[in-house]
């Protein structure tokens, strides 16, 4: 699998015949790659150019890899950064690993493993920037007045402190990184490692030594002994992106790591102790796979412990203007244009879509009509043949009413305007809707909203409207 040529490797290393060696290797890849002798030399280039993934040796003149890593993780937290080491530091790597490096290749390393660990680095890169890109400046990052969001909220509150198991699902593009993201930062491990690994990424044959690492000689290639994910992840948090694509043949072994938080490493016999709070993620049904014989059983429970589910962008309309004004100002930055805003028939357009690649396509919408936008808003015309026509879902009448109906006939302000005007709009029309619909019956309202019963009297109060219940 050849990379993207947009990708760019950042190769530091103060052996010039090395760098030529690692440069031409990775360009037949079809990555670009800049080279630097020293980390001085590293930072300036990853300050000039958009960097994917920073490969360096560790031992170096002036500024080494330890040191490197260190500014590289203070001011690009979204390059990942794979060490390059003599056998004689293996054990400094692996701190490195523990201090947010993505991987380590020993000298005299393997073009195969080179090639694999950099691929696997500038994938994560790829899905990184795009989850970041999805996070803008809301509650952990997630952008979202909705319901159905502020519940998801809660639940991230309330269950980040405990090491429970946490599952994530949805739909491609509702932002489950973000989540997982957001339990280790509002956990007491928040200062330790948060461990990501995408199960959909790994080769079947790999995907064990990945998890568990492997011994010296465990099999061809093995030149030295390697941790695995669940070894770097003690004491942290350790994310499995894509559960539902480990091998069957997997999930037995991942399932007593899981129960007895222990594991061998590949061709080893030591049996290692960790302390791992687990958070997973898909988007298939599992329960589905279960019935089907693809997934096992006594895994999903093991890991259903605490589900949390991610509502499609279709089912939290309201929060779209919201994400449209943070997308608009995002790519007025990226590609230099002045668009000041989006016009209303466009957001009724855009709340009315159904959007089946949820906030992803939501950005990619927007990333086009701020490009192809000739004045200084962006119009109907801007927008996709898709979105303009046949294929827009108006909300049905069961479906909570959005801000989209609420929406003022002139433009659409900047995003913490919105956020003023609507909100307290948005939550009490909401309210009142469902409790007409309901005849006044607080418990059914709160069933239709999604809430409580005490969070609904608790918003009814709090917005000054008056319980009308006859419950008492």
């Amino acid at each position: 699998m050849a990379a993207s040529s947009r990708q760019t490797i950042l190769v530091v290393d103060d052996e010039a015949n090395l760098r030529k060696v690692l440069a031409a290797t990775l360009r037949r890849e079809g990555f670009e790659v800049l080279t630097a002798q020293d980390g001085v030399e590293g930072l300036a280039l990853l300050a000039k150019h958009p960097i994917d993934v920073l490969l360096t040796d560790l031992r170096m003149p002036q500024m080494d890899g330890m040191a490197l890593l260190a500014q590289a993780q203070a001011e690009y937290p979204e390059v990942p950064v794979v060490m390059l080491t003599a056998h004689g530091t293996v054990d400094t790597a692996v701190t490195a690993m523990k201090l947010g490096a993505f991987d380590y290749l020993t000298k005299p390393f393997d073009s195969d493993e080179l090639r694999l660990v950099i691929r696997k680095a500038a994938a994560s890169a790829e899905i990184s920037a795009r989850e970041a890109s999805e996070a803008g400046p809301g509650r952990f990052g997630i952008i979202g007045v909705s319901a159905v969001l502020q519940e998801v909220f809660k639940t991230i509150e309330k269950v980040a402190p405990s090491p429970s198991t946490v599952l994530v699902t949805g739909e491609s593009g509702t932002g489950k990184e973000l989540v997982a993201r957001a339990l280790h930062a509002e956990s007491p491990r928040r200062d330790k490692p948060f461990i990501r690994i995408n199960c959909a990424a790994i080769p079947r044959e790999l995907i064990e030594s990945e998890l568990f690492g492997y011994e010296k000689g465990a099999f061809t290639g093995a030149v030295s002994a390697k941790p695995g994910r669940f070894e770097l992840a003690d004491e942290g948090t350790l994310f499995l992106d894509e559960i539902g694509e480990i091998p069957l043949e997997m999930q037995v072994k991942l399932l007593r790591a899981l129960q007895e938080s222990e594991f061998e490493r590949v061709g080893g016999v030591t049996t290692t102790k960790v302390d791992v709070r687990l958070v997973a993620a898909t988007n298939q049904d599992l329960a589905a796979e279960v019935k089907a014989g693809r997934f096992r059983e006594d895994l999903f429970y093991r890991l259903n412990v605490v589900p949390i589910v991610l509502p499609p962008l279709r089912e939290r309309r309201e929060d779209i203007p919201l994400l449209v004004e943070h997308f608009r100002t995002k790519y007025n930055d990226r590609l230099g244009k002045k668009v000041e805003r989006v016009d209303a028939d466009a957001i009724r357009l855009l709340c009315a879509y159904a959007w089946p690649g949820n906030i992803r396509e939501l950005e990619n919408v927007m990333e086009r009509a701020v490009l192809f936008a000739e004045e200084a808003e962006v119009t109907p015309d801007e927008l996709p043949e898709q979105i303009r026509g046949k294929d827009s879902e108006p909300p049905t009448p069961s479906t909570p009413p959005t801000t989209m109906d609420l929406m003022p006939a002139g433009p659409v302000g900047p995003l913490k305007e919105i956020v003023r005007l609507h909100t307290e709009t948005v939550e009490k029309d909401l309210i009142r809707r469902a409790l007409e619909e309901t005849g006044g019956n607080v418990t059914k309202a709160a069933r239709r909203l999604e809430i409580s019963r005490k969070s609904l009297q608790n918003k009814m109060k709090e917005l000054g409207l008056r319980d009308t219940s006859d419950e008492g």
